[in-house]
């Protein structure tokens, strides 16, 4: 229940957050501009961009505080359920002939007792 609400919260200030930075008037006049509105006006008034700055900055480290809360919510719902343990049995490696070097290729069989190594 709490993991839900949390992410309702997160979305509802993500959303926030986007709207308070298209509102924002920037170098360029902003959204605004960009659409033929007023351009270097605010429509918010001369000290609109102080106001709406400051409350970028809280919103915006609200939203990063509720990640690493969710985070740290995350890792503690999952950390029972998950066994992140090394196997119980390792895989069983090839067997390695007497007379073959410890990484190279094995050794070639040996030619029969009655017949002569062909040349």
């Amino acid at each position: 229940m709490w993991n839900m609400l949390l992410m309702v919260v997160m979305f509802v200030a993500a959303v926030v957050l986007i709207l308070l930075v298209l509102v924002q008037r920037g170098k360029g006049g902003g959204l605004a501009g960009a659409l033929g509105g007023m351009g270097g006006q605010s429509a918010f008034g001369t000290k609109a961009g102080d106001t709406f700055t400051k409350i970028t900055i809280g919103v915006a480290t609200f939203w990063i505080l509720l990640c690493v809360v969710s985070v740290g919510a995350l890792r503690h719902r999952t950390a029972g359920k998950l066994d992140v343990a090394a196997p119980t049995q390792a895989p069983a490696a090839p067997s390695q002939d007497a007379g073959s070097p410890a990484g190279g290729p094995p050794a070639a069989p040996a030619a029969p007792a009655g017949e002569a190594p062909a040349k």
